[in-house]
């Protein structure tokens, strides 16, 4: 075999390997869910595919297979979340839910976005459901947006446009709500936060009401990852449970989300441009997490433009509180969450 035909033959491997893993992703998903997490194990953890092949492979998948606790099982840990009723609100073209405990008067509420890598996730996933769940468990209604992802050639603005149409629904039925829109927060976990922190840059430039704060957990919110050494980058590949993006890896996604342009869009990618102007904002860092540098280096932007901004890091947790809610760091971001809204 020449050069020239293993250099075209690696590509094939890869994409053949990808498409493999879709349809064992699809059929994954049918099954049970304790059968999910048997055969998932601990491949939620590690370095990611490339990006192509990731997005290939849930393109046929349709989603990741979705093994955290089910609601029965969030129930059975969190009795206090049965007071809280599920619906669904009329937002065209955006699916969500909305969160409420009858009869509790609330102070303010959360509009709020899950992660995924602009690629995957749904409006079942715990980061999704159960922060729904425990925020209005807590006396804060919360609509949970799901959103379009960057798959089969859907790209930026369209993810952005939703949560921005899932927020003008919520500030024009504040009834739905039961708070006034003035007192309605906007945010977002992951991707889900840079969605959220993306809204609130285009809501301040006119584009409709501005949010009361924004909260952000775990954010990647710039194009690129930088200020990492080889070191510390090696430390988080090498954490057994942690997620690990790449520098690189996260450039690609970048690319593949907003094309090469849109990698200087201040929308599409917070942490590029001026932060002046936007609401108060609190930022929550995992310390196992390459995106940490992504919430470190957009608090001190923030803060630079004079922007209220609180910051925390979660001592050795890995990317993802939300999505593991019988854990110290989930339920810790969660109470860090009910914290700011209480301010």
């Amino acid at each position: 075999m020449t050069h020239s035909q293993l250099s075209d033959a690696l590509p094939r491997q890869a994409r053949a390997r990808a498409t493999f893993l879709g349809y064992a992703m699809k059929a994954l998903r049918t099954l049970p869910r304790p059968v999910q997490r048997a055969v998932l194990g601990g491949a939620a953890a590690g370095e990611l595919p490339p990006v192509p092949d990731f997005v290939r492979m849930l393109e046929i998948a349709g989603n990741m297979p979705n093994s955290g606790p089910n609601h029965a099982e969030l129930l059975a840990r969190f009795p206090e979340l049965a007071t809280v009723e599920v619906s669904t609100p009329p937002i065209e073209g955006v699916p969500a839910r909305l969160y409420r405990a009858p009869g509790r008067d609330a102070e303010c509420a959360l509009v709020w976005v899950h992660g995924g890598a602009f690629v995957w996730g749904d409006l079942a996933m715990p980061e999704a459901h159960w922060t729904g769940l425990m925020l209005a468990a807590r006396g804060v209604p919360v609509l949970s947006l799901d959103y379009r992802k960057a798959l089969h050639g859907v790209s930026y603005p369209a993810p952005s446009d939703d949560v921005l149409a899932g927020w003008a629904w919520a500030v024009n039925h504040p009834e739905q709500l039961g708070v006034p829109a003035a007192k309605m927060h906007l945010g977002g976990a992951s991707a889900g936060g840079s969605l959220a922190a993306g809204v609130a840059k285009r809501l301040r430039d006119g584009q409709g009401r501005p949010p009361a704060s924004v909260l952000l957990a775990y954010p990647a919110v710039h194009p690129e990852l930088s200020g990492w050494d080889e070191a510390g980058l090696a430390a988080i590949r090498d954490e057994p449970s942690a997620v690990y993006f790449s520098p690189e890896w996260i450039r690609e996604l970048s690319v593949h989300y907003a094309g090469a342009a849109g990698t200087a869009d201040p929308y599409a990618f917070p942490g590029v441009g001026d932060p002046a102007g936007t609401p108060p904002t609190l930022i929550v860092n995992c310390e196992a997490d390459t995106l940490r540098r992504s919430g470190e280096l957009y608090a001190e932007q923030l803060r630079a433009a004079g922007v209220e901004t609180t910051v925390h890091l979660l001592p050795g947790a890995p990317h993802g509180t939300l999505n593991d809610p019988f854990t110290a760091a989930g339920l810790r971001t969660v109470d860090l969450m009910t914290d700011w809204l209480a301010r």
